[in-house]
């Protein structure tokens, strides 16, 4: 398994420092949040930081901004700016040589079922023009799984799949938020998945623990052939790395 970590564990560090830790510890990439400093309409006006990517050996991903961000938005308005933000990681991404942007797929207000398939449809229209602005990019999009809550797209497999197939966008799948809902496995058969998420919970709330912490069958891990681990505290980064490791090589 190729195996990095999201960047936001060493929030707000400098970017040189936070690839320099990633190269000390071992580390085969990182996924950058395009959040707080590392906004992608701030880091495209900063060539001196997009630069120091490329002087580092290691795989580049972003997430893309989802504060306020619902590319499923009912209110048109929302939902263009959410794409227009997504946009600008693509361009970020072509900049510091990123393989893909995740992106999440959006949410309902309401728990109504019509409005989930009035959102669906909404997500598959900007999911399709995040596609064709990629084309001539090298990073591509990617729509990520959602936890159980009905107010969540994409917490059902064959809402995602529905999407690949209808847009050719890619998937990320996190492992986290497949612990919290049923019939895991159908995840892990979607199509044109780009890599992975990895943290633990408890099964019920998405709480993004250290792997090992909570209740996720670590058997999923077989699934995995590139993984980010998205923990919001560095030494937990390193906690779940080697219980990856120490799994894997005793059950592979």
């Amino acid at each position: 398994m190729k195996l990095g970590f999201s960047l936001l564990s060493l929030f707000m560090k400098e970017v040189d420092e936070m690839l320099e830790i990633a190269v000390e510890n071992g580390f085969d990439s990182v996924e950058l949040l395009a959040e707080g400093p590392y906004r992608q309409d701030i880091l495209l006006e900063r060539k001196e930081i997009t630069e120091t990517f490329h002087s580092y050996d290691l795989d580049i991903y972003i997430h893309g901004v989802n504060v306020d961000i619902n590319l499923a938005s009912l209110n048109e308005g929302i939902r263009k700016e959410s794409v227009k933000q997504t946009k600008e990681c693509l361009d970020l991404a072509d900049e510091i040589g990123a393989i893909g942007v995740t992106a999440h797929p959006g949410k309902i207000g309401r728990p109504e079922k019509y409005l989930r398939e009035m959102a669906l449809g909404f997500l598959t229209e900007s999911t399709h023009e995040l596609v064709a602005y990629a084309e001539d990019k090298e990073a591509k999009i990617s729509i990520e799984n959602m936890p159980e809550r009905f107010s969540y797209l994409g917490n059902r497999a064959y809402e995602l799949e529905n999407l690949t197939n209808e847009t050719g966008c890619n998937i990320t799948i996190d492992l986290g938020h497949v612990n919290t809902c049923k019939d895991q496995l159908s995840f892990f058969e979607i199509p044109n998945i780009l890599y992975y998420h990895i943290n633990d919970n408890d099964g019920i709330k998405d709480k993004h623990q250290a792997i090992g912490d909570g209740t996720l069958d670590l058997n999923l891990l077989k699934y995995v052939d590139n993984g980010i681990i998205e923990l919001n505290n560095f030494d937990n980064v390193l906690k779940s790395k080697k219980v990856i490791e120490d799994f894997l090589a005793k059950n592979q």
